[in-house]
């Protein structure tokens, strides 16, 4: 599915038929064991430990997933449809299952667990790209986020299942099958805003000119990335950057939609990567991190 998108699809539904624009919302029901199969054992039993450089690009990894579906489970009770309850809330799930597997592995170069690094970073420890943090905003600007995210994370985790990591290869194995309907359901959103009543294409275009800024910041390559790539441990970001496009192009133009352009286009600083956040961050990990703090230690 890497690089291409088939506009005005139908949706494969669960029981082989075609099903409406919303796809699938099906509860999936894989056990955590299985979805972390290829990070807590290697082939002969032992535990798997990832070097510095892995840790840190699988925690930036998880870190995306992870505020995004902090981001996405705040529309549970209140998204215009309650299908729409059922289905942002799956993803959401997906992108938690993603978020497990890869700050497991990352924790495991500093014998953290996945729990310490959620709930016991503080904002500057934390390596997500400022477009997952950004707010959800009305339902148009977090489709326009949804499409963007989901576009990139095809890409990236098509390209990371041949990581010579196996335990990298493996979680996005899993996670590319996903992400895919994750793309699916945003395009379908996105065509069904922009193609819908003046005040509906009117917020779409507003969404994507307020989400446009923050696209480079995924793509940029750094030191990490390049020398993982080196290894084939990593994807350097900017090789995605083709394929990420053809797509957004495909859907922009059934959409009759463009990027923001002239006066009105910009492009974000970034930094996440790097620890530097925008003022949404905190706020967001006050509200994710809030139980863990008042009461460590709690289990139920």
């Amino acid at each position: 599915m890497s690089g291409t998108y088939t506009p005005g699809g139908d949706v494969p539904g669960p029981a082989g038929g075609d099903a409406d624009h919303h796809g699938d919302v099906s509860v999936d029901r894989l056990a955590l064991a299985d979805e972390l199969v290829g990070v807590i054992a290697d082939a002969d039993g032992t535990g798997v430990i990832a070097s510095p450089d892995a840790a840190e690009y699988a925690m930036r990894l998880g870190d995306d997933a992870l505020v995004l579906a902090q981001q996405l489970g705040m529309w549970i009770t209140r998204a215009p449809e309650l299908e729409e309850d059922v289905a942002l809330g799956n993803i959401a799930l997906d992108l938690i299952g993603h978020a497990r597997s890869l700050l497991h592995y990352a924790g495991t170069a500093t014998g953290r667990s996945e729990d310490d690094l959620a709930y016991w970073r503080d904002e500057p420890e934390w390596r997500n790209a400022w477009l997952f943090e950004q707010p959800n905003g009305d339902f148009a600007h977090t489709i326009a986020r949804q499409l963007v995210a989901s576009a990139y994370l095809v890409e990236l985790y098509a390209a990371l299942a041949e990581s010579s990591d196996p335990t990298l290869a493996a979680v996005a194995a899993k996670a590319v099958k996903e992400v895919d309907y994750h793309r699916d359901h945003a395009v379908q959103w996105t065509l069904r805003l922009a193609g819908g009543t003046a005040e509906s294409r009117r917020r779409m275009i507003v969404a994507v000119a307020d989400t446009w800024p923050y696209v480079d910041e995924l793509f940029a390559d750094d030191e990490l990335v390049e020398r993982l790539a080196a290894d084939g441990v990593a994807v350097l970001p900017s090789a995605l950057r083709p394929a990420f496009d053809a797509v957004i192009d495909e859907v922009f133009a059934e959409a009759d939609l463009a990027p923001p352009s002239g006066r009105t286009a910009f492009t974000a600083s970034g930094g996440g990567r790097r620890g530097r956040h925008t003022e949404h961050l905190g706020p967001l990990l006050a509200e994710l991190q809030v139980l863990a703090r008042a009461h460590p230690g709690a289990s139920w």
